[in-house]
């Protein structure tokens, strides 16, 4: 049977995790684990062969849980990096939401003395992954790009765990971008974009350093990609609703036929963040389990571009009510 032990499982994103899991797997067994476990027992009881158990990164004490673990999902900040430690000495899949682009480094290092024995997914990027996936399918229909802007909107009406919360400053504070080519390091506050929203509003937002913006120069040559955080009503607030979550892909380049065109992209979750980033994870454990049917991934490092087939993510995309909407215009470069 295989055991996924989910570090923050009873927290905002790690709940959604469980929850998503469980739609499409009744089998595997589930450990919510924290520093509180009583908090996590009611979701346990819902969720059925799971459980909530003890974790404290600080104290450095492999827990036991571990043992037989298939997969570790890590949603809290692990600035040890303790559970890839763990994940790497005992061969067990692990995937982490929280690594921006200057923190991967004692990681990459790390593997190298430890060839991972099983995946190791670090998925800091926007809803873990989606984001990415998205603009990666859409670029096929793309000769050439010439600019790749991404957005995020945060709705403060839309929870968030209160690491994360702890933790927001410090996202926005140093970014990496790529301009013309050259990959820039920038102070987020000294270095805006504005950024227009579906209902025609203009936002300011500021670079984060996200893996979206290595990841997609990577796979599409782009040589100007940015990701921007922004905080505003999103587009279920705007309506009357509950808080959305809302992320806009503006793309400029040539398209196969040799139309240059201006495209933008609007992907909204009407359950929000949380629902939204578990449904990225999600599609890292269906490929690294196998349970899309094709054989668990063997071990290695991924990222989401070169684990999770584009056809299946999105078509869970689809299943989950993410609203992805269309607008293009063809103009000059």
């Amino acid at each position: 049977m295989q055991r996924i032990y989910i570090a923050g499982g009873y927290g905002v994103v790690g709940r959604a995790v469980a929850r998503h899991i469980r739609t499409i797997n009744q089998d595997a067994e589930i450990i919510l684990a924290g520093r509180n476990p009583d908090k996590g027992s009611l979701l346990a009881q819902e969720l059925g062969n799971a459980r909530a158990a003890f974790l404290d990164i600080r104290q450095g004490q492999s827990p036991p849980e571990l043992d037989q673990a298939s997969l570790i999902v890590s949603t809290i900040q692990d600035p040890a990096d303790f559970l890839i430690q763990e994940a790497l000495a005992k061969g067990i899949a692990h995937i982490g939401i929280t690594k921006l682009a200057d923190e991967l480094t004692p990681m990459l290092f790390a593997m190298q003395s430890h060839p991972p024995q099983a995946p190791i997914v670090p998925l800091g990027h926007s809803q873990a992954g989606i984001l990415t996936l998205v603009v990666y399918h859409e670029a096929k229909s793309f000769r050439s790009i010439h600019s790749i802007g991404l957005a995020g909107h945060y709705d403060e009406r839309d929870p968030m765990g209160p690491m994360t919360l702890e933790e927001t400053e410090g996202f926005i504070n140093r970014a990496l971008i790529r301009e013309n080519g050259i990959w820039k390091w920038v102070e987020a506050a000294k270095y805006p974009r504005s950024i227009s929203l579906s209902n025609g509003l203009r936002v300011e937002g500021h670079p984060m350093s996200l893996l979206d913006v290595p990841s997609l120069a990577a796979v599409t040559g782009a040589p100007n990609i940015r990701f921007d955080f922004a905080i505003h009503d999103s587009i279920g607030t705007r309506a009357g609703g509950r808080a959305s979550q809302d992320l806009y892909i503006d793309l400029e380049g040539v398209l196969l036929d040799g139309r240059f065109v201006k495209r933008r992209i609007t992907l909204s979750d009407p359950k929000g963040q949380a629902h939204f980033t578990a449904l990225g994870i999600l599609l890292s454990i269906e490929r690294i389990l196998g349970w899309d049917g094709s054989p668990p991934a063997p071990g290695g490092f991924y990222l989401p571009e070169t684990l999770v087939p584009l056809g299946t993510a999105m078509t869970r995309i689809e299943q989950f009510g993410i609203q992805i909407r269309r607008e293009e215009r063809e103009g000059e470069l």
